[in-house]
């Protein structure tokens, strides 16, 4: 029986009215096919991202600059494509198909770079890897701006708007999760796993993600009889090109007879009013839009730049060997700290400090990227000092080395040496060199080394320096060995050392292999019967040793990042002798030292990309939010544009040089922006919920343009607009990277 209500007013007793419920709405079972897709999508994507610039270096013989310009060319693609995904999913295909198809095209691309990867005879090895890493730019690219809006395309509005809310969240943990999981593991099966008889395994680390890519298909596929699939509604960005196109013909035309206040004012007969005035606000904020891409050119250096600075740095931390690639997981797990961190507490307080608007925070986020390229700038300065004798810094100076592998004490002569001040003295498997040979052209000088002691003939032969290079030579067999001294190669593993071994024994002992690995874990033995200077091998840090004839012969401890050369002189009848020689010391800065800047770029990071998008979506109009994702796209886009730009064209000469110019350029941006903003005027949100003054602007798109799942979870029951930055704040997380809306 009802409860009975009486009025306080006049006492009577009255019926309840009768309460009216709606049904409730079964939460969408399709969702769990697109989180699941998205879980093994993003770990394809940065499993590969994580180990790309060391396959292109260590494995494809790029050198630094030529990878950086290839890692930044192909986020670059990645970053333009969503702008055609999105014409095609809105005005073509549809959302599902689009997803579909792209997929496919992504999973070939990756499946082509691990094939790319397993060394074959003959395969152009480098064509295949650009083909496949430009067919997962199309892909990744195109279903970049799809996927989300699918998924809010499986809830009905506003009824489920909570449930809309959740599901972005479960995205956004899907797209951590796979982040997180591939680059930890990804960068362990490249460097831990040994296969076709390699040190490591390139092929199996992006083999791993491809076959996730191809699950994610299928995953997608698998749920099609579930999914609510709405047909192309056009795009928006149809509309403001028409726009501008006909305010340009009408300028042309009535600029004299009709002069009006805005350009864009002479498009208002052929668009209407609102699209003109929508397109206004639109114009209004892309003018604040202009510095951003310098943002992202720092932000996307923690994939190139930062890894290869890693790789010259000791990843020995508590006994464990943390890779420089690994260093990528660092960001992820900071986001998820961060974004509690900075809505509860930092934000808090800067509101106390009277840091308030959006602008002034973003301002604060360029100010910090600027501050983490200093770091690294000031990082690198340390590493250049230590390693200063890896390469020749000016251009007019050489490296000479000279090694000693008889059982001798020789005294060379030379106009090299003379230039020393005295005759030079190389003890038996010794090394002299002179890091300061300065000459202006590639020239020749006579050599002699005369024994000192010991019953050895005297050699002579000539000595070949060019200016820049560094050049080794092997005394050896009674002759003159030369041979590249291997310092200008590809960035090396800090977890490993560089070897090369210098043999003066006889031709016919052998084989002579080189052991390595522990005990549990051996490598696979390499072969060194190539007699005196052998190539310069990458092993793993710890102890190896040289067996001849199944006979150890010598024993010894390389440390990471380290260069050595290995000298073994003698026979079998004789007994062998050796001497390990340090090169290069090991790498003596820690791979911590890297935190503080990917502490500082992190914050940045969330400082300006989520407050740019809240800023940017709270302020446009609701039909031009799709408009404004691809801007902000492509501005990310542009900032790898500007990456490549700088490292093809070396403005600077050495890597510190280049962090600074990095920062430096960033400060000058900021100031760019801080006079941009200055005359802003914030929007009045009333303005979205005014009807449309013309008509017109129906007939300016193909059909009426769908809100963008960016919307979906910013609106209430009745239509009401939610708050802005929560919509965006769900949405944004698209990519751990918080630079995709």
């Amino acid at each position: 029986m009802a409860k009975e209500i009486t009025n306080g007013k006049n006492g009577k007793k009255e019926e309840p009215a009768p309460q009216i419920t709606s049904p409730t709405i079964p939460y969408p079972k399709s969702v769990a096919f697109i989180i699941s897709n998205e879980f093994c999508e993003r770990f394809n994507y940065y499993g590969m991202r994580t180990i790309l610039v060391l396959y292109l270096t260590n494995k494809l013989g790029y050198n630094e600059e030529t990878a950086t310009v290839l890692f930044h060319t192909f986020t670059m693609l990645v970053y333009i494509f969503p702008l055609i995904g999105a014409l095609i999913a809105d005005g073509w295909l549809g959302k599902y198909k689009t997803i579909l198809y792209l997929s496919l095209v992504y999973s070939l691309g990756a499946m082509v770079v691990s094939f790319g990867a397993v060394p074959l005879t003959g395969m152009p090895t480098k064509a295949v890897t650009v083909v496949g890493l430009l067919l997962i730019a199309i892909g990744t690219g195109g279903i970049k701006p799809c996927v989300s809006a699918f998924g809010g395309d499986q809830f009905s509005l506003p009824a489920q708007s909570l449930q809309l809310a959740k599901f972005f969240s479960l995205f956004y943990f899907a797209i951590n999760a796979g982040s997180l999981i591939s680059t930890t593991f990804t960068p362990i099966l490249r460097a831990d796993v040994h296969c076709f008889g390699d040190q490591d395994c390139f092929s199996l680390a992006f083999g791993v993600p491809a076959i996730l890519m191809i699950i994610s298909v299928l995953i997608f596929m698998a749920g099609k009889r579930l999914y609510r699939c709405q047909p192309p509604a056009g795009n928006m960005i149809f509309g403001v090109s028409r726009c501008i196109a006909d305010a340009f013909k009408g300028w042309q035309k009535r600029r004299h007879s009709e002069p009006m206040e805005s350009f864009l004012d002479y498009a208002k007969p052929t668009v209407g009013a609102r699209m003109v005035r929508e397109t206004k606000c639109l114009g209004r904020i892309l003018r604040l839009f202009l510095p951003f891409p310098v943002f992202w050119a720092l932000f996307d250096q923690q994939g190139s730049r930062w890894t290869f600075q890693a790789t010259r740095m000791d990843g020995m931390v508590l006994g464990f060997q943390i890779k420089p690639d690994q260093m990528q997981v660092v960001n992820p797990l900071l986001i998820l700290g961060f974004l509690p961190l900075f809505d509860y507490i930092i934000y808090p307080i800067l509101r106390r400090c009277g840091i308030r608007r959006p602008l002034q925070k973003l301002t604060i986020g360029l100010l910090l990227a600027a501050l983490g390229f200093f770091l690294s700038a000031g990082l690198e300065m340390k590493m250049e000092q230590a390693a200063y004798g890896a390469t020749p810094t000016e251009p007019d100076v050489a490296h000479l080395r000279i090694y000693n592998g008889m059982p001798c004490r020789y005294e060379i002569s030379s106009e090299v040496a003379r230039m020393m001040g005295s005759p030079q003295h190389i003890e038996p498997l010794g090394m002299w060199q002179d890091l300061t040979v300065r000459l202006p052209k590639t020239k020749t000088y006579a050599f002699k080394a005369q024994p000192a002691s010991g019953d050895c003939p005297a050699i002579t032969g000539k000595l070949r320096l060019q200016p820049g290079k560094s050049v080794g030579y092997f005394l050896a067999q009674d002759k003159l060995v030369e041979f590249a001294d291997g310092l200008e190669m590809a960035a090396v593993d800090s977890g490993r050392s560089s070897v090369r071994a210098l043999l003066n024994t006889p031709e016919g002992e052998g084989p002579v292999l080189l052991s390595t690995g522990s005990a549990g874990t051996p490598e696979t033995p390499i072969s060194l019967d190539n007699r005196n200077a052998s190539q310069l091998y990458r092993i793993v840090a710890g102890f190896s040793q040289v067996n001849i004839n199944g006979q150890k012969v010598a024993s010894f401890e390389a440390k990471g990042g380290g260069l050595y050369s290995l000298l073994v002189a003698g026979s079998s009848r004789d007994g062998y002798q050796y001497n390990l020689v340090e090169v290069l010391p090991p790498s003596a800065v820690s791979i911590l030292w890297q935190l503080p800047q990917i502490v500082v770029m992190t914050a940045a990071e969330v400082m300006f990309s989520v407050t740019g998008l809240e800023f940017s979506y709270s302020q446009s109009p609701p039909s031009m939010k799709s408009v404004l994702q691809a801007c902000w796209l492509l501005s990310v886009a542009i900032g790898n544009m500007i990456v490549v730009v700088i490292a093809e064209f070396k403005f600077t000469s050495s890597q510190s040089g280049e962090f600074a110019l990095f920062a430096t350029l960033m400060l000058v941006d900021m100031l760019i922006f801080l006079w941009l903003a200055r005359s802003y005027q914030y929007k009045d949100q009333s303005e979205d919920h005014e009807e449309d003054d013309d008509p017109v602007i129906k007939d300016v798109m193909q059909s009426k343009p769908r809100a963008a799942a960016i919307e979906h979870p910013q609106r209430r029951a009745g239509g009401m607009e939610a708050d802005p930055g929560y919509g965006a704040y769900r949405n944004h997380a698209y990519d751990n990277d918080f630079s995709e809306a």
